[in-house]
């Protein structure tokens, strides 16, 4: 049955890990693999987290199944994070979430609902869509790594839209809304709610607005990947565009992970939010979503929503991990600052700290990358999109002399 399969190589990012941890030079530095870590080097356990867990192992009873939907405590208070207690109570059972398995699970549960929603609406009208087999998702250019084998590996046709202009080192934005504008109705658009992987540049409050009104001209339906809210400008700040959409538009979805904000990336802890027409069309897509659901990973892992409602929904330790929250946005701006600081003197760097989240684009050739990795141990992707969480104090200096080495 195996014979004929031929080895693939290892994930690009994941490799780097691989080789950073057999590298011995004391020296060395990882920003390549996306997940926060602390000044230690450690991706922490959230003190929040801490105190819930021990709460909740007092107060777990039973390791039963939850459901396809999962934990309904967890699926209400993240929704509520993301769009808000007012735009919830305006939109009422238009909106709907359901608890899968990291913000993957939640994007490939998408993926695969946009085939059903293709193929009824192919069974009722032909004209309903120009390809009923292969519903076609635009994404922005550049976008995370994982995004088109997720959604490619379940059908979609996949275009783009361009968004990152590395001259610039800021949004293209009058190519991305020329792009936009010529996007057929019914087709999907693959956003980034903030502090976009890999580049770090994110639509500003009027580009959002213009993405709105051309969503609604042109009847696409907008999908938000929201996998860092908290990392950029606040928890508020940075669901702006998503909660702008969602009082805007007919139809849209957002994929949430809570890998980075509440630190549970093993936990493997996300969600999927459809927001419909009408209440009706909701519940029915709601009951799609638990069928597909079902049918790939039967029920989601409990623990981290468990974790994450508990926070949530408790004043003192939702109070706790605000702050830690906090904590980790301030660190990740300071750090922006800083190397943008140490690198002045070797060019223009004013867009480290213009941009937000964990990534930036440095803007090195790939023969640069090479010599940072083999030269100096430093570690990042070969795009020279770095982790800035990656960076501390004590690697710092290190770091800046480094990459002024290989201009």
């Amino acid at each position: 049955m195996f014979e004929q399969l031929q080895p693939l190589a290892s994930d690009p990012i994941l490799g780097l890990s691989i080789a950073y941890l057999q590298d011995t030079n004391p020296n060395k530095v990882d920003l390549g693999v996306g997940v926060y870590k602390n000044e230690a080097g450690i991706t922490p356990v959230l003190s929040s987290i801490t105190q819930a867990q021990a709460i909740l192992h007092q107060e777990e009873q039973t390791k039963a199944y939850q459901g396809p939907a999962g934990d309904a405590l967890f699926n209400q208070t993240i929704q509520t994070l993301i769009f808000g207690a007012e735009l919830e109570a305006r939109v009422g059972e238009r909106l709907r979430t359901l608890q899968a398995p990291g913000g993957c699970g939640a994007l490939r549960l998408a993926a695969e609902l946009f085939k059903v929603s293709a193929a009824a609406q192919g069974k009722t009208s032909a004209a309903a869509h120009r390809n009923t087999e292969a519903p076609t998702i635009w994404v922005s250019t550049p976008t995370w790594a994982n995004h088109i084998p997720l959604l490619g590996g379940a059908g979609l046709t996949i275009r783009e839209y361009p968004y990152y202009d590395a001259a610039t080192q800021s949004v293209n934005f009058d190519a991305m809304a020329e792009t936009l504008q010529q996007v057929p109705a019914g087709d999907i658009v693959l956003l980034h709610g903030c502090c976009h992987n890999p580049c770090g540049a994110d639509l500003n409050t009027e580009q959002w607005q213009q993405v709105a009104a051309i969503a609604v001209d042109r009847g696409f339906v907008p999908f938000i990947d929201l996998a860092y809210q908290g990392f950029g400008d606040g928890l508020d700040e940075d669901v702006y565009g998503v909660r702008l959409l969602a009082d805007t538009v007919p139809e849209m979805l957002v994929a949430s992970s809570c890998s980075k904000n509440f630190g549970l990336y093993r936990e493997r802890t996300g969600a999927l939010s459809v927001l419909g027409s009408n209440a009706e069309s909701t519940y029915n897509a709601f009951t799609q979503m638990q069928s597909i659901a079902r049918g790939i990973w039967s029920m989601p892992p409990a623990h981290g929503a468990a974790l994450v409602a508990k926070v949530l929904s408790d004043d003192v330790l939702r109070g706790q991990w605000q702050g830690e929250v906090a904590e980790m946005r301030v660190r990740i701006a300071t750090l922006r600052g800083q190397l943008a600081a140490a690198l002045n003197d070797a060019g223009d760097f004013s867009f480290i700290p213009r941009q937000r989240g964990m990534f930036s684009f440095l803007g090195l050739s790939e023969a640069q990358v090479e010599a940072l990795k083999n030269e100096y141990s430093v570690y990042m992707v070969g795009s020279s999109r770095i982790n800035i969480a990656g960076i501390s104090q004590n690697n710092l200096e290190y770091l800046a002399a480094s990459i002024k080495a290989v201009l």
